[in-house]
Formats: C-alpha cells, structure tokens, sequence
C-alpha cells in the first residue's frame, strides 16, 4: 500500500536570530508501507510529535552542540527533522516489534518514519494515561525536570527555589517536584500551580533587583531555563553553597553576542555549584521515574498543562511559537488520530 507522506523541512539554515515560519517547508513524497524481506525496518504511523527548544541548535550551520550528542547533529536543510514521538507500528521487520503496536522514539516531524534497526524505540505501555503524557510528563520532559531537580540541585526542605521559563515543558514540573519537597518556590505560574511567588520577566527591567525583592534572604536552588542576564541575576543573589542546574539557555539560541557573563568573584566565594546537564545522562533511571511519576498523576501530585496542536501542518508554527512564548506547557503536535 502506498501513501502519501507529510514532512517539515528547514529551508536553510537558521543563524543568529529567531526562527520564522517563513524558514520551512512541508514537502510530500510518497511511501510503501511494506517492509522488504530480510529487513528489520519498523514503519511507524505518527500519532504525536514533540516540539523542544534545543532543535534550533541543530538548525544552525555550526553549533557546538551538534558535535557532542548524536540526538542534537546538525540538519541538512531539505531533509526531515528527526525528534522525539510516539505512534503505531503499521509495518515491522524487526522481530521486537508487531502490526498495530504503540511505540516511542526518535521519529520525525512527519505522518510516516522509517524507523533503522538499532534506533531509538521502545513499546509504548500508556498505562491507562492520554498518550501525549508520554512524551511530557512521563516523558523526557518529565524525566529531565525530575533528574535535573532531584539529582542535580539535591533539594531540602525548606530551601528557596527560583525556576526561569515556569511556563514551558520542563519548567512547570520543576516547580511542582520542588513543593513536594517542601521548598519555597517562585515562578510564573503561582496561581495555577500553587507556588508561593510568581513575577514576569518580561516586565522587569533590573532582574537583579526583582529577585532580591522576592528572595530577601537569598536563593538556594535555580534551575535555569534561560541563560542571559536571568542566570546572571541569579548568581548575584544565589546563598552560599547554591546550586544552579542548567538545564537550556533559551534566551542564547537566537541571539548573536547574548552570552551570560556570571560575576565569577560570586561563583567563588559564594562556592557555587553549577552543573549543566542532559536527560541521556539518566536514561538508565527511566522505569523508575516512570513508576514514581505515574503514582504522583493518579493521586493529584502533580498537575499535567499541555498545550497541542493538531496536525503536522501546524509544526513549523508551533515550533516558532516556543521563542515567542506562546505555550504553556508541554509544546507537542498531534499528527494523527490515535
């Protein structure tokens, strides 16, 4: 059976500023879903793709980036853009994997993947969950706020928490893992997640000020989002022996010269520790998290904002949108009907 394959595609590569709509393209080619004999390629039907922040560093002509992770390599403009998703085996050659089984792994921004034997896939048990948490809370997401804020701030009661960019994928599940430490926390979202502080940046013209403001006694813990002048402010007003997980630097992907400049006399005399990290770094961990988090979810712990667009016509639009700060919360597109 042949059909006719939707995909998103770059046009050229993206350097210095922020991405447009304008810089893609959806392109048609047609495809077989059958699998030749002797082959181990899986067909996967697309039924949700992940949109995430660090594919503008791939978008790039050169970025550091692309040479350290083999998930983060550079794109050919033209080509699909691989990503993170989950959808419905439709055709398998590989043994592991049968018709009409729910996988999660690296497909593309597209309705159909070829998924290569010895590429990320895995089955996909929903565990009675909407599928999108997969790729969210249950998800990388969930499991880069928890490892980021459980294994790299290493947390105590009663400590004060800054999260930046509270209102994106990772960001809002920090906030919630911190009150279930019993920490204090400011972020943007105070209302609808129950945190104790919350300001927009956006409205904010001296950050060193504004936090000092809201962190009188200074801060223990930031779980950075942004980079710039935000992780600058924050190291100012950090507590001796404070930690900062930095987790992406949003606001330094599409600008040429906006590089934090920390006041380095605070990191040492402060005695600050500052560690970026990934989420490959503690894939190992996964079925644990998975557990944990999916018993937070059944009991209310933890709340769940999503923000889904319908149909891979909408990715390059929601793609753009997450550097205009349009979405709160996971950012992902629903390809298909499950």
């Amino acid at each position: 059976m042949e059909v006719t394959n939707k995909y998103v595609t770059v046009k050229t590569h993206i350097d210095g500023s922020s991405p447009q709509e304008s810089d893609f393209e959806l392109k048609t080619t047609a495809l077989n879903l059958y699998v030749e004999p002797g082959s181990k390629d899986v067909i996967v039907k697309n039924l949700y793709v992940s949109i995430d922040p660090y594919q503008i560093n791939r978008m790039k002509r050169v970025c550091s980036s692309q040479k350290l992770v083999s998930t983060a390599d550079g794109i050919t403009p033209g080509q699909a853009i691989s990503a993170h998703g989950l959808g419905r085996v439709v055709a398998s050659g590989n043994p592991e994997f049968e018709k009409d089984d729910l996988v999660v792994g690296l497909i593309n921004w597209e309705e159909y993947t070829i998924v290569k034997e010895g590429n990320i896939l895995r089955k996909l048990d929903p565990m009675g969950f909407p599928l999108s948490y997969h790729l969210g809370v249950l998800g990388l997401s969930g499991l880069t706020a928890y490892a980021g804020f459980v294994e790299v701030c290493k947390p105590k009661k009663g400590e004060k928490v800054f999260v930046s960019a509270a209102c994106g994928s990772v960001g809002n599940l920090v906030g919630q893992y911190a009150k279930l430490f019993g920490c204090h926390v400011v972020e943007l979202l105070k209302g609808k997640l129950g945190f104790d502080d919350a300001f927009n940046y956006k409205e904010e013209t001296d950050l060193k000020s504004t936090l000092k403001r809201y962190f009188p006694d200074g801060m223990d813990i930031y779980f950075d989002n942004v980079g710039g002048k935000m992780l600058e402010a924050s190291v100012a007003n950090m507590n001796p022996f404070g930690r900062i997980a930095v987790c992406g630097i949003i606001s330094e992907y599409t600008g040429i010269g906006e590089r934090a400049a920390p006041d380095m006399i605070d990191i040492v005399y402060k005695r600050l520790k500052i560690q970026g990290f990934l989420v490959i770094d503690y894939l190992k961990g996964m079925d644990d998290f998975i557990s944990t988090m999916s018993n937070h979810l059944s009991i209310g712990k933890i709340h769940v904002l999503e923000d889904i667009s319908q149909g891979v016509e909408s990715i390059s639009s929601a793609f753009v949108g997450l550097f205009q700060g349009d979405n709160v919360g996971k950012k992902v597109v629903k390809v298909a009907d499950e």
